[in-house]
């Protein structure tokens, strides 16, 4: 797995945060590194989406990356599978999900697509996975994007929507940075490239508070919306419909 060092020497200017070739090749690596309990969450993500998928339907995971989240859907439904869409906008990051796909050998149930999600049509959706990905995207734009999710979503189908939310007391919310920072220490990332990452990723990375986000879902017409993960300002919500 290659290290991620992109942020290890200085940089004079720093430019905002993309998902382009540099950073898909070390994406593994920042993403274990950088996100608490981030393999936790993909081993739960597959059982839960499995557990919404006995009844049929599709899972669409939007913003997949490398696939961690299609792959563990996958692996979870063991004999009974499904389709699975996988899609993200960065053609470096559906290069790798393609590669780690066929190395499962699950190409003929994971179809995989360059898009943004936006534009791709959701049908028949039992399971919509966005796992670090409505942050990506400017706010205003994310009403109509839940409210579309929705729409496609079968009832009594889930959406499994994971952030890194931003917390409501400002004391609360620095001291949470601050351990995350000190989570990133620990796995040997430098002062410069936190705070240089840190910088690319101030306009790009837009966090909202968790009540906004349930708000959010509740708004559109989810009935149920509960937290069933949180590490640090990391949370995972599953809305059902």
């Amino acid at each position: 797995m290659p290290k991620d060092e992109i942020y290890r020497h200085p940089v004079e200017t720093i430019e905002d945060f993309c998902f382009d070739q540099t950073v898909s090749a070390a994406f593994d690596d920042m993403v274990e590194r950088s996100v608490p309990g981030y393999r936790t969450l993909i081993a739960n993500i597959g059982p839960i989406a499995a557990h919404f998928l006995t009844a049929g339907g599709r899972a669409y995971d939007l913003g997949c990356s490398h696939g961690a989240a299609s792959l563990a859907i996958f692996q979870a439904l063991k004999e009974n599978k499904r389709k699975i869409i996988a899609v993200d906008s960065a053609a470096a990051m559906i290069d790798a999900c393609r590669s780690r796909i066929a190395a499962a050998g699950a190409e003929q149930w994971i179809e995989t697509e360059t898009a943004k999600l936006q534009d791709v049509p959701i049908e028949d959706a039992a399971v919509i996975v966005l796992n670090l990905t409505l942050q990506f995207i400017p706010i205003a734009e994310r009403d109509d994007i839940i409210k579309q999710l929705y729409q496609g979503l079968n009832m009594g189908g889930a959406c499994i929507l994971t952030e890194k939310i931003e917390l409501a007391a400002p004391a609360d919310d620095q001291l949470f940075r601050e351990l995350h920072e000190n989570f990133k220490r620990a796995n040997l990332y430098s002062d410069l490239e936190i705070s240089q990452k840190r910088k690319a990723l101030e306009n790009v990375l837009l966090r909202e508070s968790l009540a906004m986000h349930e708000q959010r879902l509740y708004q559109a017409g989810f009935r149920q919306v509960q937290v069933w993960f949180q590490c640090l300002s990391f949370v995972s919500i599953l809305a059902i419909k």
